[in-house]
């Protein structure tokens, strides 16, 4: 199965003008609204012509295929993210390579953030991850405890905490998946009140290729969209 470049720039007008729409809804112009692409299974020829169309977000969600992918990006005009699920050990290999870490869960893994970025004198920038669904076989911090896990994360050097993300359970219907995309803009709100050194809550990364639309209309700056762009994952 080939992806087809006349597909992605389709799709890639679409998304931007239903971002557009969501936007503007929600009260917000397409300017405030991030359109990152999750390139998972994608293969760099597709992720460069994309970029080519003016994505300037991607994201990778694992290690060793980011790394494989790393020095075919055309990364001049387009910001690498990570995220997917990160294991403590891994840290040191994305840590400088990548703008953003949004899935960082747990002291123990920003610890290792903030050592590797000491290390290679860096400060790293991340964000939160929230398990709103407080699923047990998902990532994410608990909501009750994500006060004390940023706070805690503030007080470490050469990390930056901008803002918080979040992957909700899957719902049947619209009204299920805002209710969780609420919850979510509540803590970012919740958050951000606090004024915490070192803690900017600037980034809600919310909303993937099914849901984008009703992320942005509860609050979403950030959308994490792989499929509706490049066509279903092509697994090899």
């Amino acid at each position: 199965m080939e992806r087809s470049l006349t597909d992605i720039k389709y799709n890639y007008d679409f998304i931007n003008e239903k971002i557009a729409e969501a936007a503007m809804k929600a009260g917000k112009t397409r300017d405030d609204i991030t359109f990152l692409s999750a390139t998972k299974t994608v293969e760099p020829e597709y992720i460069n012509y994309a970029i080519s169309l003016g994505l300037s977000y991607i994201g990778e969600n694992k290690v060793q295929e980011l790394l494989s992918k790393y020095d075919e990006y055309n990364l001049e005009n387009c910001s690498l993210q990570f995220i997917g699920h990160l294991q403590s050990n891994k840290v040191r290999q994305i840590v400088g390579k990548v703008d953003l870490i949004q899935s960082i869960d747990s002291m123990k893994l920003a610890k290792e953030v903030s050592k590797c970025s000491l290390k290679n004198n860096i400060t790293s920038d991340i964000l939160v991850e929230v398990n709103i669904g407080k699923e047990e076989n998902k990532s994410g911090v608990m909501p009750e405890m994500l006060e004390e896990l940023v706070e805690e994360i503030s007080t470490l050097p050469a990390v930056n905490v901008k803002g918080l993300m979040t992957i909700p359970p899957i719902c049947e219907k619209n009204d299920e998946i805002r209710r969780y995309f609420e919850k979510m803009n509540r803590l970012f709100l919740d958050i951000s009140s606090k004024k915490l050194d070192n803690v900017s809550m600037d980034i809600l990364s919310m909303g993937m290729s099914s849901d984008y639309y009703e992320a942005i209309l509860e609050g979403a700056n950030m959308v994490r969209i792989g499929s509706a762009l490049f066509g279903n994952r092509i697994y090899k």
